[in-house]
């Protein structure tokens, strides 16, 4: 007698209530809405894909001063802008790169100035150096010479594969989790499907621009991206559940709600953004002419 309960706790279990599938279909409707909206700044380019990506950077620092209740936020988010408004400015006006990091070094050191605790301090300095990566490092790849097109077109590849493929495997495969005290819901199943499903986007990417005719790296052999693809799921991951510790350790869900069904941009961009630093650590070491 007691298994038709059981049986019937599981099917309703199974079965999503209907808020749930409304805000799947939310954040399916605004993910393309977003997707659309990136993938036509990038083919435009130019101060249309620097400004959306500017306008993340300064969202992005808002969402973490607000959160992290650094103060006064007013005056810090304001500098914040103007320092990430200054530094793609310089970017897209061919600044060196050394001017640039004095531009966004002297805005951090700024923020760090006007915060009024020593945690504050820290907090808004690093935010700073944070959101100037994900302002400099897209709009940097769109303008070089070599990767133009395609080096944004990798980054989103991959970190949009490896959520996508991580959502399904894990919700289709389940099993152990993966950090269970961090984020519940993310399993070991998932986190090998986003690999996968990286490795398999950002091969298809480098095959994709080879049929096309269009130069790749120096060294950028099929085996090669292969391997980038997979770090860059790896570290994809890393972000997404670094910055769920962060929301888990300042009380908060989402960073912002900004984005319907998705939260705020931070909520969006932590993937992005551990792969933004790797792109950026390649931008770096191509320059000081240490990798072709």
């Amino acid at each position: 007698m007691s298994a038709a309960p059981a049986e019937a706790a599981s099917a309703a279990a199974a079965t999503p209530p209907r808020r749930s599938r409304r805000e799947l279909w939310l954040r399916v409707a605004s993910g393309v809405v977003m997707a659309a909206g990136v993938v036509a700044a990038l083919v435009y380019g130019g101060w249309a894909f620097a400004a959306l990506w500017l306008a993340a950077g300064i969202v992005g620092f808002g969402e973490w001063i607000v959160m992290s209740r650094v103060e006064p936020r007013e005056v810090l988010i304001a500098l914040g802008a103007a320092t990430l408004a200054a530094l793609v400015l310089a970017l897209r006006q061919g600044a060196p790169a050394l001017a640039c990091f004095a531009v966004l070094a002297l805005g951090a050191a700024a923020c760090a100035t006007v915060a009024r605790t020593g945690a504050g301090r820290w907090r808004a300095l690093v935010g700073l150096l944070c959101a100037g990566i994900i302002a400099w490092v897209p709009t940097t790849l769109r303008e070089d010479a070599t990767l133009a097109f395609l080096g944004p077109v990798w980054m989103f590849a991959v970190v949009w594969a490896t959520d996508i493929t991580a959502y399904f495997a894990g919700r289709r495969i389940g099993g152990p989790k993966l950090m269970r005290r961090v984020s519940p819901n993310k399993t070991w199943s998932g986190a090998l499907g986003g690999l996968i499903g990286a490795v398999a986007a950002g091969t298809l990417v480098a095959v994709g621009a080879d049929l096309m005719g269009l130069s790749l790296p120096r060294g950028a052999s099929l085996p090669a991206v292969a391997g980038a693809s997979a770090l860059a799921s790896v570290l994809s991951q890393g972000g997404d559940l670094f910055e769920s510790w962060l929301k888990r350790r300042h009380g908060v869900k989402d960073s912002s709600h900004i984005i319907p069904g998705h939260g705020g941009v931070m909520d969006r961009l932590d993937g992005f953004f551990a792969v933004a630093v790797l792109a950026g650590l390649y931008l770096i070491l191509r320059g000081q002419g240490l990798i072709g």
